[in-house]
């Protein structure tokens, strides 16, 4: 049986931190940046965390 490939996606998209939770990047700060105020943008460079209901789903990309 050959190895279960992670998907190159997800593997892109998300790490995982020391205690096992998975790390995630905000979306809406790739373009169109003129419109949004300088503290949204600001916090959108911050790092958040996936949700508990997205968890499972995600570690079945990573096969985690």
């Amino acid at each position: 049986m050959p190895k279960v490939k992670t998907k190159a996606g997800a593997k892109k998209r998300f790490k995982l931190t020391g205690s096992g939770k998975i790390k995630r990047k905000h979306a809406f700060k790739s373009h169109i940046l003129t419109k949004k105020e300088t503290k949204q943008k600001r916090n959108l460079t911050k790092m958040g965390q996936v949700h508990k209901s997205d968890v499972n789903n995600v570690k079945d990309m990573l096969h985690i």
